[in-house]
């Protein structure tokens, strides 16, 4: 039998963090039907954002795919409020959003480091449809923000 994802993230050596508090007027995630829809999540951990800046300029490609996974895991926590990690099926989409100073086209790299630890975490059924998107600003300044559409049970 596979590991539940509560038990493969300990394996991995992670753990959810709190849910991050809204910057303004959303919910972190929504249940609709059999889907959880997250907010979009920042790089942010114990209150903090852990970056600032554009990818490819003040934050290099491999330190925003790190950051990506810690919004990942943010994505997770806010999940894990409404119904409980183990209660996902399967990711069904992950949208990423990437600060990307000019001339810069690498943002599907950067959103890998989501991408994986969600492959790591949940294995086929962490496989998903996806979308890595440069933007000029997001909110605070921060260099990434993931969002998630996950199948609950």
């Amino acid at each position: 039998m596979a590991a539940k994802p509560s038990e493969r993230l300990a394996e991995l050596g992670y753990s959810l963090p709190e849910v991050v508090r809204p910057l303004a007027a959303y919910l972190p995630a929504k249940r609709v039907g059999e889907l959880v829809y997250t907010a979009g999540q920042l790089p942010v951990r114990d209150g903090a954002l852990l970056a600032t800046g554009k990818v490819g300029a003040a934050v290099s490609p491999g330190d925003a795919a790190e950051l990506a996974r810690i919004c990942a895991l943010n994505a997770l926590a806010a999940v894990d409020s409404i119904v409980g990690i183990d209660q996902i099926v399967q990711v069904v989409k992950v949208v990423g959003f990437v600060a990307s100073a000019p001339g810069f086209n690498g943002q599907p790299g950067v959103v890998n480091g989501a991408s994986e630890l969600l492959g790591e975490i949940f294995g086929e059924a962490g496989a998903h449809a996806r979308s890595a998107v440069g933007v000029s600003e997001l909110p605070l300044d921060a260099p990434v923000e993931v969002e998630l559409i996950v199948e609950v049970r």
